[in-house]
């Protein structure tokens, strides 16, 4: 059963009390969590909620995978699965089928085991060959560190290369922003 809209509100309301600023950038998530449509699938117009996780490893980089869809450098991440039970064990599933890196490999970054790191909502294109229109997707991305070093193996259908950047390299500006706040080392 995917998370449900009292579920992911309480994770949003969380996620403001320590960013309470970000508000009236979310408002869109607050009107599909009002809704009757599921806000977790893929088949929710105009927004919807995806999910990514930011690895870090033990010297403090962070690991990007280049998506053929979009071909940009991302976090591993995509839309929530009808198997997936909570927002985390979907950004989980999502690093293990696009990196090849299994959940036990990881943990949540202390202090965000089940508050995101960022919340950041996005437009997307229409694609006329799936059938969606122009929408926005709200990506929960949630910390977690590297254990031990890993291989990366990656999705060949869906990415095409991975890289390890430092934090003020992270692709994502409200991501980097969000680690520069960290304590240095994030392993201790």
């Amino acid at each position: 059963m995917p998370p449900s809209p009292d579920h992911i509100r309480a994770t949003v309301e969380a996620y403001l009390t320590r960013h309470p600023s970000e508000r009236d950038a979310l408002a869109a998530l607050f009107v599909v969590l009002t809704g009757e449509d599921d806000p977790t699938s893929r088949k929710t117009f105009p927004t919807h909620v995806t999910c990514s996780a930011i690895v870090i490893s033990s010297n403090d980089r962070v690991l990007h995978i280049q998506h053929n869809a979009t071909g940009k450098a991302l976090a591993p991440g995509g839309h929530n699965e009808p198997g997936d039970k909570d927002l985390p064990g979907a950004a989980l599933r999502e690093l293990g089928e696009e990196a090849g890196i299994p959940r036990d490999a990881v943990v949540p970054l202390p202090g965000f085991e089940t508050v995101p790191l960022d919340i950041d909502v996005h437009d997307i294109a229409a694609n006329p060959a799936k059938g969606e229109p122009a929408h926005q997707h709200v990506d929960f991305r949630w910390a977690f560190l590297l254990r031990a070093e890993r291989t990366v193996k990656l999705q060949a259908e869906e990415v095409s290369g991975h890289e390890w950047r430092s934090f003020e390299d992270s692709a994502s500006p409200t991501v980097r922003a969000k680690l520069a706040l960290l304590p240095h080392p994030t392993h201790s």
